[in-house]
């Protein structure tokens, strides 16, 4: 059983405990009929612990010893009221309560479509030969990705990350890695890149698709990746190609962005939980004001493209946001929120977004290419956006019940 469970009182090592476990096909009544035969014999609550798969349950129950000459009569008792439930009883003599956890607590998020047996297993194995012990496994989700959470102690948070990353993408699957605490459900504000994130176009692009430059841009764009021009020159360079394109665009190019499978589902689910939530972009605050209305978001940053007359001047104006930009953005948005910067969040896909990966609080990497997945906290290589949610140790029911309460 899991330290992590309900214990009504610290028991000393050396005081004689009885573990009780019960197990069979689930049905109402099971877990109060085992404590009202339990009650029978003055024993007290240690811990407990109950997992239903598939109809099936096992209900553990950690509890003291009876007073002296009555243990022989509860075994018998829990063993013939079982066997009327049609359930299967063991119980096993011990001593005190469960065996502390070792220092160093960690919460291994994995992800896989699907989530396989050997993936599993080579997870299992890594935890165990990096000194940790799987202390309980829960499913957050069975769609559009299998989610499960491990909760892992006995290793720092950072070297069993370094450890599971590895292995994560030989087998296929995505693996996050966060300390356990508080602050994982105190992460208040989210932070999202939008070309590739939250959107699944690249503004410029559409933009130039309109000005018949995309091969242009794309030469640019190309030449930014090898190395050759830096984040500011290339938006300077592409940005010159759409100069006398009419500001009529501007509509076109909202009514084309498509936003990212699962993206509203994220957003709503954030804000019900009272998550603040933001973007930040390279791109254009034509495309991010509009984003930010449409999805109620909290803030919005991004450069501007100068328009002079009813015309695209070719080039931006004010402070232009780049990778460094960008975590100073994080920042900002974080101090107007009253939120530490600790217990932020930030999505994003290219190295622009390394620098803001890294400066918050969990650093998340969507869809990313190989350098920012491996300098990000964590990695999320399914196209749905909504799947960060589980690295929050948000489930799918929870969601499902939200959208519910909200049609009702």
């Amino acid at each position: 059983m899991s330290a992590s469970q309900t214990s009504s009182s610290d028991v000393p090592a050396d005081v004689p405990t009885l573990l009780v476990k019960i197990f069979g096909k689930d049905r109402p009544g099971i877990t109060a009929g085992l404590f009202d035969t339990l009650a029978a014999y003055s024993v007290d609550v240690v811990d407990i612990e109950q997992v239903v798969t598939r109809g099936r349950m096992v209900l553990c129950a950690l509890v003291t010893e009876p007073p002296p000459g009555l243990e022989g009569d509860l075994r018998s008792t829990v063993h013939s009221w079982a066997e009327s439930m049609k359930m299967q009883a063991e119980i096993i003599s011990g001593l005190g309560d469960n065996r502390p956890r070792g220092l160093g607590r960690s919460l291994v998020t994995v992800l896989g479509h699907p989530l396989t047996a050997e993936a599993t297993a080579a997870i299992a194995a890594r935890i165990t030969k990096t000194g940790g012990n799987i202390d309980r496994i829960f499913r957050l989700a069975k769609y559009p990705v299998t989610a499960v959470e491990f909760a892992v102690s006995g290793v720092e948070t950072e070297p069993l990350r370094t450890a599971l990353v590895t292995d994560a993408a030989r087998l296929g699957i995505d693996v996050a890695v966060v300390g356990a605490g508080l602050y994982r459900r105190a992460q208040r504000l989210v932070v999202m890149d939008v070309d590739s994130t939250l959107i699944q176009d690249e503004v410029i692009e559409l933009f130039a698709a309109h000005a018949g430059c995309e091969d242009k841009v794309a030469d640019v764009t190309a030449a930014a990746m090898r190395g050759e021009l830096d984040f500011e020159q290339s938006l300077h360079a592409r940005v010159a190609l759409l100069e006398g394109l009419d500001a009529s665009v501007v509509d076109k190019v909202r009514s084309e962005v498509r936003l990212t499978p699962g993206a509203r589902t994220l957003i709503r689910t954030l804000k019900r939980l009272g998550y603040q939530v933001g973007v930040v972009s390279g791109g254009f605050t034509q495309v991010t004001d509009d984003l930010k209305e449409r999805l109620g978001l909290d803030f919005a940053h991004a450069n501007t493209l100068e328009i002079v007359d009813g015309r695209l001047t070719g080039k931006v104006t004010g402070e232009i946001v780049d990778r460094a930009g960008k975590a100073r953005l994080l920042r900002r948005f974080a101090a107007e929120a009253g939120v530490p910067l600790s217990q932020t969040v930030a999505i994003g896909d290219g190295a622009n977004d390394l620098d803001m990966l890294n400066a918050a609080g969990l650093g998340v990497a969507f869809n990313a290419k190989p350098v920012v997945r491996e300098a990000a906290h964590a990695a999320v290589n399914f196209p749905f956006l909504d799947t960060v949610l589980y690295l929050l140790g948000i489930t799918r029911e929870e969601v499902e019940a939200a959208d519910i309460l909200d049609i009702g």
